[in-house]
């Protein structure tokens, strides 16, 4: 990834804004009304310690996220008290344990192989963590792994730029459009506006792909 020390710095700091406390209610929400496989693996890219991937594993599904840093997996394991093992896989390092898979590493450097069982894809925090010159390339990325018929919960922020420099990164529904519509079928679920994103008004957008 471009500028890996900036999110290195982020972890060892403890500056995690951009970590929730909480479930976030969109995937509360909406995930129930994605045509999954209760069981199924779901990917969770730039997943961090985020207490979704608790809410999938509730659910029932294994869940496999991918992080740059280890401080991030370790502390996700050791805060809600899981047991887990390391392993190299690929070129990653695989913490794991209780249906839980966090692979620490580039995530440019996920393959089809380690995506072999995924069905299903929530992304929060990685494609809005991401500058638009990187967006484009993560979804190319993205593109080339999944199977058909995989089918992604996506949530976006949008907000006025020169009131804030990303990340999150501000990213409008015409540029989802130009991400994704080529190769998914793209349906706008719900927007939001946030009475509590950093002092500025900001609009969450949760939308359902369907990749062709």
């Amino acid at each position: 990834m471009e500028n890996p020390q900036f999110w290195h710095n982020k972890w060892q700091s403890g500056e995690l804004g951009f970590h929730l406390e909480d479930t976030n209610a969109a995937l509360a929400k909406y995930w129930p009304g994605l045509d999954i496989d209760g069981a199924c693996e779901v990917l969770v890219p730039l997943c961090g310690k985020s207490l979704d991937m608790l809410w999938l594993r509730q659910q029932g599904h294994t869940v496999l996220g991918v992080e740059l840093s280890p401080i991030a997996a370790k502390e996700f394991f050791a805060e809600n008290k899981i047991a887990y093992e390391t392993t190299k896989r690929g070129k990653f390092q695989s913490f794991s344990g209780d249906g839980f898979t966090i692979l620490v590493g580039d995530i440019f450097d996920l393959t089809k192989t380690e995506t072999a069982n995924v069905k299903a894809v929530y992304d929060r925090a990685a494609l809005i963590a991401l500058p638009p010159a990187m967006q484009e390339k993560y979804v190319a990325h993205i593109k080339s792994i999944l199977a058909p018929k995989t089918q992604i919960l996506l949530v976006t922020l949008e907000y006025d730029p020169s009131e804030m420099d990303g990340p999150p990164f501000s990213t409008k529904a015409p540029e989802v459009q130009a991400h994704f519509a080529s190769w998914s079928q793209i349906k706008m679920l719900k927007t939001t506006a946030l009475t509590d994103f950093r002092d500025i008004a900001a609009n969450e957008t949760v939308y359902k792909l369907v990749v062709a």
